[in-house]
């Protein structure tokens, strides 16, 4: 059982006599306080506490107590990258544990998700959206005779493009890439977006790493922003990392590192 896994050699701590006992492992108490702690862990992580997960954890937590007392018997604990290994995990959990406490004292909340929303939805406005066919070729010739072809009416762009286009994604579908802003492409394709307006067609072919576009404009919208309701857990989280970023930053500003 995958949950049973976070469950530590904590286990093997020694405790007062007058705690209630579960188990003993070779002399050593399992007491119900250390199996009520990772009970209560597992049911914070969506478990159910039932007497069946009990029986599980209290079994789990006495097969590590074998394994770990046969290992500090054979002397394992004092091996050097054993040693090491307990070590850094031990800092990881020191870090995990400090880092979740200063969310907890220093929670994100509505008021700074709606702050950070109006931010960025301030900062899109007024950018456009692009609804794009395009045809990709491999070599310039091939673009510029299919750009006179489509011009002279002598086959669509979406002919065109189900035919030619080296591009298996958009090419099956007349060469529709959907709506979207010229930032999703690459810098010299977004260009040529943004210099072209509502129906109109590249007059020369357009070069990037993929080869040879010809881009057509099929319409264009003012940016569409979700709702905050549609995008809220992403901002939180980005409002947590930030400010994780910036407690770590000012740790290291206020350590003296020589």
């Amino acid at each position: 059982m995958k949950r049973l896994a976070l469950i530590a050699a904590a286990c093997v701590i020694a405790v007062p006599a007058y705690a209630q006992t579960v188990a003993t492992v070779n002399g050593k108490a399992l007491t119900k306080d250390k199996l009520d702690q990772f009970v209560s862990l597992l049911v914070a992580q969506g478990a159910q506490d039932t007497p069946e997960l009990r029986e599980q954890v209290k079994q789990e937590m006495v097969n590590r107590m074998v394994a770990v007392q046969a290992a500090e018997k054979a002397g394992l604990d004092k091996q050097d990258a054993v040693k090491q290994e307990l070590e850094l995990a031990r800092q990881g959990i020191l870090v995990r544990a400090l880092m979740a406490d200063h969310l907890k004292k220093n929670p994100v909340t509505d008021a700074k998700i709606q702050a950070e929303y109006d931010r960025i939805k301030k900062e899109q406005s007024g950018k456009q959206e692009y609804k794009l066919r395009h045809i990709l070729v491999k070599d310039q010739k091939a673009a510029e005779d299919l750009t006179a072809s489509i011009k002279a009416k002598k086959v669509t762009f979406e002919a065109a493009a189900k035919k030619d286009s080296l591009d298996p994604g958009s090419g099956k579908n007349g060469g529709e890439l959907g709506w979207g802003p010229a930032s999703n492409y690459v810098p010299e394709f977004a260009q040529a977006v943004q210099n072209l307006k509502k129906g109109q067609m590249t007059d020369k072919p357009v070069q990037t790493q993929f080869g040879w576009h010809i881009i057509q404009v099929e319409d264009t919208r003012a940016a569409q922003f979700p709702e905050l309701k549609d995008v809220k857990p992403q901002i939180e989280e980005m409002l947590r990392q930030q400010q994780l970023a910036d407690f770590q930053q000012d740790l290291m500003k206020k350590a003296t590192i020589k």
